[in-house]
């Protein structure tokens, strides 16, 4: 029995869904104050990230940082968990927007499977240069899939592949090729195999030419 693939969904109708799940996680129909207030927290803790590293950041430093309570931070981010989570989206806008509307490859008006290449050398990318963050944002194992960049990323794979494998059950093969995206296993590969970065990129190449031929 066939699995029914995602909707052909256009390139623009991809770029709102994407926009959509960002501009929902970050404002959330809060007041003008709240959302400076929250801008200001992420911020602060941007920069001691930038100085000590994403996995010392904690949420009285982050207070003290921003001259703000730590009621606040904890108001508009739950947790620390939350918070880094909220540092990772931002700091995928760039990746995001490049996905959304730059240039091909990577951005629309490419195949489909040039697409998938690109995108899975612009995450390595990406990751590589953010690695201390990712690698502190996905340590809660109940929220790094529900994350919003991760949904995102999530959903254009999905319907590259339901173009590419029409009939495959795109939904979990996406999951399966982000698998091997996640900064955990990269980060093993380059630090402790010693792999280096163009044979991640190969590699990548590789598995999706095998998935979606």
């Amino acid at each position: 029995m066939s699995v029914p693939s995602p909707p052909p969904w256009s390139d623009r109708e991809r770029g709102e869904i994407t926009l959509d799940l960002v501009a929902r996680h970050e404002h959330g129909g809060q007041r003008a104050d709240a959302v400076r207030n929250r801008a200001r927290v992420l911020d602060a803790a941007s920069r001691i990230a930038a100085r000590c590293g994403a996995g010392n950041l904690t949420m009285d430093a982050v207070a003290a940082e921003a001259a703000v309570g730590k009621g606040t931070v904890f108001r508009h981010f739950g947790d620390r968990a939350g918070l880094l989570i909220a540092l990772l989206d931002r700091a995928e806008h760039e990746l995001q927007a490049a996905i959304l509307s730059g240039q091909p490859p990577l951005g629309p008006g490419a195949p489909p499977r040039d697409r998938l290449h690109a995108f899975g050398t612009a995450v390595l990318r990406h990751e590589r240069r953010h690695q201390d963050l990712y690698l502190a944002a996905v340590a809660d194992a109940q929220r790094r899939f529900a994350a919003p960049a991760q949904r995102v990323r999530h959903r254009h794979v999905a319907m590259l592949v339901g173009t590419l494998v029409p009939g495959a059950d795109a939904d979990l093969l996406a999951h399966s090729l982000l698998g091997y995206l996640d900064p955990v296993l990269t980060y093993h590969l380059r630090q402790q195999r010693g792999l280096d970065e163009g044979r991640l990129e190969a590699g990548w190449a590789d598995l999706v030419d095998r998935v979606c031929r």
